[in-house]
């Protein structure tokens, strides 16, 4: 149970938020909820809440007793008045002041952040807005308004201490036109502008309020924002942010993947309160939940369905301890198809630290796995822009006690058999909430003085969200200018396009798209044209920069320029996407206003940002790997230059969603070509053992490739998938790709992935037992590599050959063999390498009987791997060592062995782990003691 004072007045009782009829009873209840715990003196009451027209004790007492019984409310009778008792967080006020002290005292940005956030969504509009005539209350209203300004302030702080000034800078300058003379805000937008690269914007502002401080109050600014004004003139260095340490997320850490919610929301308060009903639905216990179902956070496109879920999401997910996971499905982007569930699925098992190594192939047991890490759990599932229902059905969470809440276009009622689906429509606007969103973004003494132009907007923009907060936007950056001006010069633009996609509102909202785009800046507007080539979901600051032809410096302005205009958004990570509707305008503008040169000039910049990016990170990866040739890059691309293998995963990770939707472009007349970029992807998806989506990549490189009849694309793309077929066990599909790519490189002469297919091959076979046709293979390899002098590859068949002569029981081969190959990793210096051969020789002497001396064998492999910290590797050796000591029937330190690597492959949640403990467990194993 919660009274609910920051905004209009309400009691949550059992997770629903109910009005209090009547203006005498939301008095008394506002009273005493504002001195919760305290006892009111019963004439204090009087006055405070209804002044001269206080009503008799009878009445007073009536609306207690109707307080008490329609509400449940604990109103305590206690001399000489009443007390509201509903312990710490009985009031949205108390649990405001609660989260702004912990934010103030949280020793981590990250931490005062997040605490900071919660407590301004706390805010639902203006406080007490149901009681606001009374003159007691509107004393309260100035506190609480100081109380959201001193949070506000602080959260600022807090963001901009964790680097995020470009972001901030539109709501800065919002916030400075609202509070003109306040010197705190001004410092942070200087200081924001000025880690944006834009000192010269920062100095103005100091020059604007010094201006405003003479003519309104004859003073000067305080000595603290002087001091500020002196060292960004000097350039002094101690205004740079400071590097942070490089920070380990906790293997434990709770996934907390919401997008920043809107700090301006307004509205939606009969769906939100539909919402907050789903919190109670089984009970008031958010553990008792079943798996809820919100499709109809359905609606047109631009009507705000993302806001609300965020919004809301941001709200409640104090319910939610064990995490939020979040995705965007694009079931509508004009660009890239929609999102494949089996992708989403992979980004949730990520975000619930689940190693690669414990992840299946199969989709099925993908979704089993996801379903048993939220088992048992309290989490949020936002899925957002959802297409069909069954793009959403392997995302459910399967068990009560987690929440899922789906928007989208359409209204996913094929989900009703799920039992728990609660549809919910969302329509557009009321007048009074689309004049609400106006006067919360412009301010209510702007828009209560010119209500006609108010109401021309509203009509203009058909109460449309995304509209709205478009011109909103336009007008909050011209504060000088009437709102009749602003909305004439909106009306001018009506009736001159056509509506963009069939079934959207009855409104030109391109027309409204227009107005903004017009006032922007040449290089602005430009940009935003050429966004609209991009394929992927997002974007980040370098491959903007790319796109432009520009260096980031003069890039990151007109990345600020448009998401002041809410042209674009910018996600919390730093990456920016367009709304698809201003995405299909971004491209109808350039196939309009650029020529065709120029665009695929842009396009063939962004498209070499990410090749040459990837193919850098991947050398990080997998240096041994026989490299590619690229052509040089293009002028005027910024690339990333990772410094080691933690960045260049980093960078792969980000970038994923991205890179897989530009091996899908079109390469058109830009040169590019798609299958040097799934070359570079190869490595980074096969060690996240993400096989399936590999192959989709491969498959795409290798279309592009027989479209262009670019033979060497064929060649590569069928190796990749003749191995990744071979690990998915499709041996006969493999067999076909390997030997397409075998023709291809022996009639080119490229003698070293020749080789490097036929042990591709020879492991399969390997694989299915059948070692005599793969031993051909490996000596086939073993000539090529020799030929080549490639070293590397000459011990890798060596090895291959001495294991084959291992199983065949060859052992005379096997020891020349494994010899050679010892000979060839210690002169290269590979110990993993090393490691292997010795592995081998292990099993070697176990077939003969040399127990010791095949333990010797396996321990100093063992050593090699702990040396590295090759814990996967250290743990196949253990349980081959433990293997060959059952063999010879020494099961005791069999299963002292195994249990060894069991214990590091529990550690690395790896999915052998349970095939090793039903081992330990079998009944051919003597019982202990």
């Amino acid at each position: 149970m919660q009274v609910r004072l920051l905004g209009p007045l309400d009691v949550v009782l059992d997770g629903v938020a109910q009005p209090v009829p009547g203006r005498r009873r939301r008095a008394l209840l506002a009273v005493l909820a504002v001195h919760c715990g305290q006892t009111v003196d019963t004439s204090r009451i009087g006055d405070l809440a209804w002044g001269p027209d206080a009503p008799s004790r009878n009445t007073l007492q009536a609306n207690v007793s109707y307080l008490r019984h329609t509400f449940r409310l604990p109103i305590v009778s206690s001399a000489p008045g009443y007390r509201l008792d509903l312990g710490a967080d009985g009031t949205d006020v108390r649990q405001a002041e609660d989260l702004i002290r912990q934010g103030g005292q949280a020793a981590e940005p990250a931490d005062r952040v997040a605490r900071l956030q919660a407590a301004l969504a706390l805010w639902r509009g203006l406080p007490l807005a149901d009681v606001a005539d009374v003159a007691w209350a509107q004393k309260q209203v100035h506190r609480l308004d100081v109380l959201w300004l001193q949070a506000k302030q602080f959260l600022l702080d807090a963001q901009l201490g964790l680097g995020e000034h470009a972001r901030l800078v539109p709501d800065l300058q919002q916030l400075i036109e609202q509070h003109p003379h306040h010197e705190h805000f001004h410092a942070q937008l200087m200081l924001a502008l000025y880690r944006s690269g834009r000192q010269a914007d920062a100095l103005a502002v100091y020059d604007r309020l010094q201006r405003t401080l003479a003519d309104d109050v004859g003073i000067d600014p305080g000595p603290a924002l002087r001091e500020l004004h002196v060292t960004i003139l000097r350039h002094d260095p101690v205004l740079q942010l400071p590097a942070p340490p490089v920070a380990v997320r906790p293997a434990a850490a709770a996934p907390a993947q919401l997008p920043l919610t809107l700090a301006s929301f307004t509205g939606r308060s009969r769906e939100l309160a539909y919402l907050d009903t789903l919190l109670s639905t089984g009970g008031a216990a958010p553990a008792r939940l079943g798996p809820v179902l919100i499709s109809a956070v359905s609606g047109t496109a631009g009507i705000g369905k993302t806001t609300l879920a965020v919004h809301w999401a941001h709200r409640v997910r104090h319910h939610f301890p064990d995490g939020q996971l979040y995705v965007n499905l694009r079931g509508f982007d004009p660009g890239p198809a929609a999102m494949d569930p089996a992708d989403a699925l992979r980004g949730f098992l990520d975000a619930l630290a689940v190693p690669a190594a414990r992840i299946p192939t199969g989709l099925n047991a993908q979704i089993d796995l996801y379903r048993s890490r939220l088992a048992g759990k309290r989490m949020l599932v936002v899925l957002d822009n959802a297409n069909h229902a069954d793009q959403v059905r392997p995302l459910l969470p399967g068990e009560p006690g987690c929440l899922a809440v789906i928007t989208s276009r359409n209204q996913l009622n094929g989900l009703a058999d799920t039992g728990g689906f609660h549809p919910l429509h969302l329509d557009l606007l009321t007048h009074a909430e689309a004049r609400d969103l106006l006067t919360q973004r412009l301010g209510a003494e702007r828009t209560a003085a010119e209500p006609d132009a108010v109401d021309t907007i509203i009509a203009r923009c058909a109460r449309l969200p995304l509209a709205l907060a478009i011109v909103a936007a336009r007008a909050a950056v011209k504060p000088g200018f009437p709102l009749a001006t602003l909305a004439a010069e909106l009306g001018d633009t009506q009736g001159t396009l056509d509506t963009l996609h069939g079934g959207e509102p009855a409104t030109d909202i391109r027309s409204v798209f227009s107005w903004s785009y017009r006032t922007l800046s040449a290089g602005a507007a430009r940009l935003f044209r050429l966004l609209g080539l991009h394929r992927g979901p997002d974007i980040a600051l370098p491959a903007v920069a790319s796109l432009t032809g520009l260096p980031e410096h003069r890039t990151q302005p007109l990345l600020t320029e448009l998401t002041a205009a809410h042209l674009l958004i910018e996600q919390e990570s730093g990456r920016y996407s367009l709304h698809d509707l201003l995405r299909a305008y971004a491209v109808e503008l350039t196939s309009v206003h650029d020529g065709a040169a120029d665009r695929s000039a842009a396009l063939r910049r962004l498209l070499e940002h990410y090749l040459h990016t990837s193919y850098r990170a991947e050398r990080l990866l997998r240096p041994n790997r026989e490299p590619i040739e690229l052509a040089p890059p293009v002028a005027g691309i910024t690339l990333v230059e990772p410094a080691d293998r933690a960045q260049a995963v980093a960078w792969f990770t980000a970038e994923q969603q991205v890179l897989v939707a530009a091996v899908g472009h079109d390469p058109g007349d830009t040169g590019w070509r798609p299958w040097q970029l799934a070359w570079s992807l190869f490595t980074f998806l096969s060690q996240r053992s993400s096989y399936r989506l590999n192959v989709q990549v491969q498959q795409a490189g290798l279309d592009a490739a027989l479209r262009a009849a670019d033979d060497a694309g064929q060649g590569y793309a069928h190796r990749f998938l003749g191995s990744l077929y071979g690990r998915l066990r499709d041996f006969e599909r493999a067999a076909g790709h390997n030997q397409r790519a075998l023709h291809y490189f022996e009639q080119v002469n490229d003698h070293v992935v020749a080789a490097n297919i036929h042990l591709t091959m020879a492991w399969a076979l390997d694989e299915q037992h059948r070692y005599h046709e793969a031993i051909p293979h490996n000596e086939r390899a073993l000539q090529a590599h020799l030929a080549a002098g490639n070293q590397f590859g000459e011990a890798v068949a060596l090895n291959n050959l001495c294991m084959l002569s291992v199983r065949l029981g060859d052992y005379p081969a096997a020891e020349a063999y494994g010899a050679r190959s010892l000979a060839r990793f210690t002169e290269l210096d590979d110990r993993l390498g090393l490691a292997s051969t010795l592995d081998t020789f292990s099993l070697m002497h176990f077939r003969l009987g040399n127990v010791e001396k095949a333990a010797d064998y396996a321990h100093r492999a063992i050593t090699i791997c702990r040396e590295l910290g090759d814990r996967h590797n250290e743990a196949a050796i253990l349980t081959t060592l433990g293997d060959g000591y059952a063999a010879t029937g020494d099961l005791a330190r069999a299963r002292d062995t195994w249990r060894e690597a069991l214990t590091i492959l529990d550690d690395l949640k790896h999915g052998d782990a349970d095939k090793l403990r039903a081992k330990i467990a079998a009944d051919h194993a003597p019982a202990e003691g």
